[in-house]
Formats: structure tokens, C-alpha cells, sequence
């Protein structure tokens, strides 16, 4: 097996904070784009509505996504994200695009290794994290109130559509994958099971960074895991760094990333939280300025929690930028057992 890319990644992680982008969706829905956007001349003639399809973006506006990637970038940002959250087959099947799967994820891969190829210097290389979102669609839950066995999906379907997406990350250009936002555990360890078969067949393993959602005050994900049963369910993908992000502010996803860090002490901790409680009044559609998110995140890292920290819904540049000051002063959170994940030789 051939660890062909991010190999410093682990290094760095152990000498400093590495920082996360922040909202593709927030930056994008500052720029109050049309239906016209949208579309392009490609699809003009979709049946379907398609605006707020974050991810069609990749193929009608690339100048869109490029420069938001770019600005995070130019904020501090070590990591950024592909355009990919709903670019699996399922995703897409809601406006009837799900074949064009493969190629937005290719094209996403594509626009983010440009911007961190534009970006990178010796002294500060930037990653493209692949990333992997939840699907509509849950594996655990009834979607069915008067039938609780029924489902909407099963764990093929996902894998099937998982492993198009992983194909097309690596060939696009990530340099790790990040599957993100879990609030099923079940839909994860589809993605983990299609991330391990692509590695198996391509020859080639990338780090793998898995993050859960807490969704409320309950401690639980959506499924009803806690953090530290969430954790032992997929230590066996062997990531580079487990973490949590969305649903939580920083102020109320404090207690759960202390949990995260005490029973994962193999392995890093990555945290990305929301910009605070929905707040219409705001900027960003959030209670959290800047400064407020910063100053929280500095407090995680005075702690010794984290390793990657980075910003979900509501966060900015702006944001980003005043968490890589306030953070990167402060030591990265060390392991406190045998490292966990898969190293490159």
C-alpha cells in the first residue's frame, strides 16, 4: 500500500494547531446567486429548480467555488474542503442529477488542488481534504413514524455511492479524505467500508479524518450514539484525526470534545464548530463573531484538546483568520497512547 500524498500531514500535527476552512455554504450565500447561476447554459433547460444545489457550483460557476477556496487560503487555512457535502449519487437524486455524481466530485477535487497548488509555499503547504457528506437519506432511522423498521436507504445503496465519490476525490487531487458531519454512524461505516475498498483496489491510502455531530444537548448524534460509543465504532478505520463538527456552537460543544479527547488519546482531535445559535439579526446568520468563536477555540487549545480547528455553518474568512491567531501561539494537543492511525513508510 502507497502513501502517495500528505505525508507531512502527521508531522505537522504534532508540532502545531493545523487550521480548517470555514462554510462553503455561508460564503456562497452572501453572493445571492440566481436560479440563472445555478443552471449555467449547461443545464438550462433542467426541469427541476436547482438553486441552493451548493455543489452543481463546481460545473456552472468553478470561478464561484475558486474563490472562496481562495479566500480561506489566504485567511490562514492549511486545509480546505471540496465542494462535495451532497455530491454523492443520493444527494443529487433530488434534483434528478444523480449521474452527474462522479464528474462534480471530479471537478470539485480539481478547483481545490488549483487553489492549494496556487497557495503552497516549502515552508506552508496547503491540503485538499476530500470530504464526504451524511446523504439525506439515514440507515438507522425510520423515516416513517408509524413504521419503525422502514427505511430509505440501506448500507449497499451507500456504499455504492460512497465509493463513486471516493474515486473520484483521490482522482481529482485530495490529498486526504474527511468524512464529516455524521449523525448516523451506520451511514459512516458505509463510507468507511467504500473508503478502505477503493484503497484496497487503487494501491494507494490517503489519511482519513471522520467527524461526528452532537445535535443537541442530549450528548447523542442523531442515532442516538454517545460521543465516546460514536468513537469506538469507527476507531477501526484507523483515522488520522476524529473530531466533531456542526449542530454546536463553541460554547456548548466544549464538554463533548473534552469526552472525544479523553477516550480517543490515540489519535488527533480535530474541531469545527458552528459560528453559535442561529441569529437572523447577524452578518453570517449567527450568534458568534469572530472574535467570540476565537477566543472559545483558544480556550480549547489552552486546554490541550485539539489538533485541527477550523469553522462549520455561519463561519468566514474573518472567522478563520482570527482562530489562526488565537490559536496558533498555543501547543497542538499530544497523544497520550500508541499512535492510532496509518502512517505513511
Amino acid at each position: 500500500m502507497q502513501y502517495t500524498r500528505a505525508q507531512a500531514l502527521p508531522d505537522l500535527l504534532r508540532q502545531r494547531i493545523v487550521i480548517l476552512d470555514g462554510a462553503m455554504g455561508t460564503m456562497i450565500q452572501r453572493l445571492r446567486l440566481v436560479e440563472a447561476d445555478y443552471r449555467g447554459s449547461r443545464f438550462a433547460n433542467l426541469s427541476k429548480d436547482v438553486k441552493g444545489n451548493n455543489e452543481l457550483l463546481s460545473l456552472t460557476r468553478p470561478d464561484v467555488i475558486a474563490d472562496i477556496h481562495a479566500s480561506y487560503l489566504a485567511a490562514g487555512a492549511d486545509l480546505i474542503e471540496t465542494n462535495t457535502f451532497g455530491a454523492t449519487s443520493i444527494a443529487q437524486a433530488d434534483y434528478d442529477l444523480g449521474h452527474l455524481a462522479g464528474e462534480m466530485n471530479l471537478a470539485s477535487a480539481r478547483l481545490a488542488r488549483a487553489a492549494c497548488d496556487r497557495f503552497s509555499t516549502p515552508g506552508h503547504p496547503r491540503f485538499v481534504a476530500g470530504t464526504l457528506g451524511p446523504t439525506p437519506k439515514t440507515a438507522s432511522i425510520s423515516p416513517d413514524v408509524n413504521d419503525p423498521g422502514a427505511r430509505n436507504i440501506d448500507f449497499e445503496g451507500l456504499r455504492a455511492a460512497y465509493f463513486e465519490q471516493v474515486q473520484a476525490l483521490v482522482e481529482g487531487g485530495s490529498d486526504l479524505l474527511l468524512v464529516e458531519t455524521i449523525f448516523d454512524t451506520l451511514n459512516a461505516r458505509a463510507a468507511l467500508f467504500a473508503i478502505d475498498e477503493y484503497f484496497e483496489q487503487s494501491g494507494e491510502r490517503l489519511p482519513l479524518i471522520i467527524s461526528g455531530t452532537v445535535t443537541d444537548a442530549s450528548g447523542r448524534i442523531l442515532s442516538g450514539q454517545t460521543v465516546s460509543a460514536f468513537w469506538y465504532s469507527v476507531r477501526h478505520a484507523r483515522p488520522l484525526a476524529v473530531g466533531l463538527n456542526c449542530a454546536l456552537g463553541a460554547a456548548l460543544m466544549r464538554p463533548y470534545i473534552q469526552e472525544l479527547a479523553r477516550v480517543a488519546g490515540d489519535t488527533f482531535i480535530s474541531c469545527y464548530p458552528n459560528a453559535g445559535l442561529p441569529n437572523p439579526m447577524s452578518e453570517t446568520g449567527f450568534d458568534e463573531t469572530p472574535s467570540d468563536t476565537s477566543r472559545l477555540l483558544h480556550e480549547f487549545a489552552a486546554e490541550g484538546l485539539i489538533n485541527i480547528v477550523g469553522g462549520c455553518c455561519g463561519t468566514t474568512p474573518e472567522h478563520i483568520s482570527a482562530i489562526r491567531d488565537s490559536v496558533l501561539p498555543l501547543p497542538a494537543r499530544g497523544l497520550h497512547g500508541p499512535r492510532f492511525y496509518r502512517e505513511a513508510a
